[in-house]
């Protein structure tokens, strides 16, 4: 049996580029004459941008630091032992960029077990082991804390997770054993899967110290030092921590149950990882602390060499690096400051963007209509969301009043935009009506300022075409919930201009949006996937399978909603109108649904109604379906569908839409809430084989969201 050292020496041979974490050990003495006491300090020599983690050498570094404190303890040469990390970071868990490149399972499992060794170390010492969570936790960061036999967190920590369900791992260093059996199933679960899989929500210190996981919350300006005289009142016997006795009855198992539900209701079956780390959370209700590490160790090992995570991590990547680094942006040096917006348009949809920019950019922003009750209603929208931040605490009074003396709306364009460096328009999909309105507003703004276009489908080309300066013309493709949905297509038509883009781009980045740069091609990325994606769907409906049989056939996808409930959010007379623009440039490939129509014009808000508090198909809707007599199965309607999403990814990578599939992925993911565990769309089509049986060929390289070759 091979030492942990030796199973740490081995791993680390197969991370060469590991960032390493030091683990220093000094002594001290605890205040009120509490004895000495050694305290183990994190850290990667980096600044808090670089938050620390754990690979093989990190690992075998905090070994031999625990070496070191284990003799001493033995020795009776220390009364206790802490770990705790650089300012602002505790430790951020395991380094993924090594965990990409494993293509053992027997490595995998090394990594595993090597975690285990070391942490479980922690909890086998002579003396009382403390962890001072003072920063960020993540993950494996969380877990080292697990181990120790007290814990104290800072108040002014921001960060606290095991995010490791939501990437497609299991928390795999002793979370889904420890947890339970510290703070009880339910929570647990809360923390474990809830909190993952509903975005990878993060706690904050104090509620890290209510739900229990910590025993004593300080403030952060003087954390350590309180933590130290805490720890030192606790060692003289001063300070009992209590714990709650853990139901180990009915309640542990309703929570699992619990969990299963959201697992089922987020996932749909189709990602494993929350449902092995239910299975070990369930198994942890014995306390056998040793059986539950070792199927942890395994659940690891699979989850690592399946596809699944490797598309998680991928997805995380593509958001945290490529979508903070666009492919294909100009030099960001050409852009053009912006200090005034304008908006054409003062309905939802326009009130919505000049909120956004108003507390993004904090300049002068005014809203145009065609009259001025409409103005007025967008104006008061801005308003009273500014209200409700003040009243939520999200600003103070004086923001709120600085913001609110910002905002404005005019009649008159001239008026409103003769100073704007950068205007948008929000009015109805038209292209007669958009060319209108960008004439007129060319006629009364700055020669520099740009104008942009929030269309979901139509050319911005054609919009630009008759104007003396098509050159500064961009698309500017917001998704809706606007607040909400990360992703902004920016659309470079024939003319635009590197400096008018190179704007576009800096005004999406102080926007805190993922900007991806798109081709002037029918309905962009996201529109254009997913209309193909319902379009068949719908005709799979309409030809004569059943709506509840084509809605459970992508259910296996784990996508956040069903095609028809999408739809239902979209609306389906703009559904009905991208379809529309599509099938007149691709009428080979995009179907206008006859059925879609007739409920468009019978003026119904989708295909469901809730009166059960469950979607059931509203029977007005069924009265109007109008359905052949070929009749397909779940998986003949699943392979359709996926073979039509394969096909159009396929040609619009032909036709250069966006740079590489890579972008096709991460607008998805963050336009369209398109799940993180598929890696968005082309992982799994790889993976299951559809993109060779469509494409004749995989979407990625070997070793890109999958193990490498």
């Amino acid at each position: 049996m091979s030492t942990t050292a030796e199973l740490l020496k081995g791993a680390a041979e197969l991370f060469p580029d590991e960032v390493v974490t030091s683990a220093h050990v000094r002594h001290l003495d605890l205040p009120q004459g509490a004895g000495r006491f050694a305290l183990i300090t994190l850290d990667n020599g980096l600044d808090h941008t670089k938050p620390t983690t754990f690979g093989p050498q990190s690992l075998a570094n905090l070994n031999a630091a625990v070496d070191q404190v284990e003799k001493e303890a033995a020795a009776g040469e220390i009364v206790g032992a802490g770990v705790t990390g650089k300012p602002f970071i505790f430790a951020v868990g395991a380094d993924l960029k090594g965990v990409e490149l494993l293509k053992e399972h027997e490595h995998a499992l090394a990594i595993g077990k090597g975690g285990h060794e070391v942490f479980k170390r922690l909890s086998g010492l002579a003396v009382p082991t403390f962890a001072y969570y003072n920063g960020a936790a993540m993950g494996g960061g969380v877990e080292v804390g697990l181990h120790c036999t007290y814990r104290t967190v800072s108040a002014a920590l921001p960060a606290f997770s095991l995010p490791e369900v939501f990437l497609g791992l299991v928390p795999g260093w002793g979370g889904c054993t420890l947890l339970p059996n510290l703070i009880g199933a339910e929570r647990a679960v809360q923390v474990i899967i809830e909190n993952s899989l509903n975005q990878n929500k993060q706690l904050k210190g104090a509620q890290v110290h209510e739900l229990g996981i910590a025993d004593a919350l300080f403030e952060g300006a003087d954390f350590l030092e309180q933590s130290l005289i805490w720890t030192a009142s606790v060692l003289r016997g001063e300070i009992v921590v209590d714990r709650p006795v853990i139901d180990r009855g009915e309640a542990w198992d309703q929570a699992v149950a619990k969990g299963r539900f959201i697992a089922d209701s987020k996932v749909h079956g189709a990602a494993p990882a929350a449902y092995r780390a239910l299975d070990i959370i369930a198994a942890a209700k014995n306390g056998d602390l040793q059986q539950g590490y070792d199927a942890e160790d395994k659940a690891l090992a699979d989850l690592i060499m399946g596809g699944e995570l490797r598309a998680g991590i991928y997805a995380f990547n593509l958001v945290q690096k490529r979508g903070k680094r666009p492919a294909g942006a100009p030099d960001k040096n050409l852009a053009r400051p912006v200090t005034k917006v304008g908006v054409v348009g003062a309905g939802l949809m326009a009130s919505q963007l000049a909120l956004l920019f108003l507390r993004r950019l904090e300049v002068p922003v005014v809203l145009t209509d065609i009259d001025q009750e409409r103005v007025d209603k967008g104006v008061g929208y801005v308003q009273a969301e500014i209200d409700k931040l003040l009243g939520k605490g999200r600003i103070n009074q004086d923001k709120a009043n600085r913001l609110k003396a910002l905002v404005s709306g005019v009649l008159d364009k001239a008026e409103g935009f003769s100073d704007a460096d950068f205007i948008i328009e929000a009015v109805f999909e038209e292209i007669g009506v958009k060319q209108q309105v960008f004439a007129e507003v060319e006629a009364v703004a700055p020669a520099h300022a740009i104008l942009a276009t929030n269309t979901s489908s139509l050319s911005v080309t054609e919009m630009a075409s008759k104007l003396k300066n098509p050159e500064r013309v961009v698309g500017f493709h917001f998704f809706n919930p606007v607040a909400i949905l990360p992703l902004l297509e920016i659309v470079r038509g024939e003319a635009t201009d590197d400096a008018s883009l190179a704007t576009a781009f800096a005004v999406a980045r102080k926007l805190k949006k993922t900007a991806v740069l798109v081709k002037d091609a029918p309905a962009f990325v996201v529109n254009r996937i997913l209309t193909r994606f319902m379009g068949e769907v719908q005709n799979v409906i309409d030809e004569g399978t059943p709506v509840e049989v084509a809605e459970k056939a992508v259910e296996p996808l784990g996508l956040p909603m069903s095609p028809l409930v999408l739809l239902e959010l979209v609306g389906p007379a703009i559904g009905l109108h991208v379809s529309e623009t599509l099938n007149r440039a691709f009428p080979d490939r995009f179907t206008v649904s006859p059925n879609l129509k007739a409920v468009v014009e019978a003026g119904k808000r989708g295909f469901y109604v809730y009166d059960s508090g469950k979607p059931e198909l509203d029977p007005e809707v069924a009265a109007l379906l109008k359905q052949g007599d070929t009749v397909l199965t779940e998986e003949q309607v699943r392979a359709r569908v996926l073979d039509a999403v394969a096909q159009e990814i396929g040609l619009m990578l032909d036709e250069g839409v966006v740079a590489e599939a890579q972008d096709i992925d991460l607008c998805l993911i963050t336009g369209a809430g398109w799940p993180f565990h598929l890696g968005g769309i082309t992982p799994y089509l790889d993976r299951e084989g559809v993109s060779e049986r469509v494409n004749g060929k995989k979407f990625l390289a070997p070793g890109v969201a999958s193990i490498p070759a």
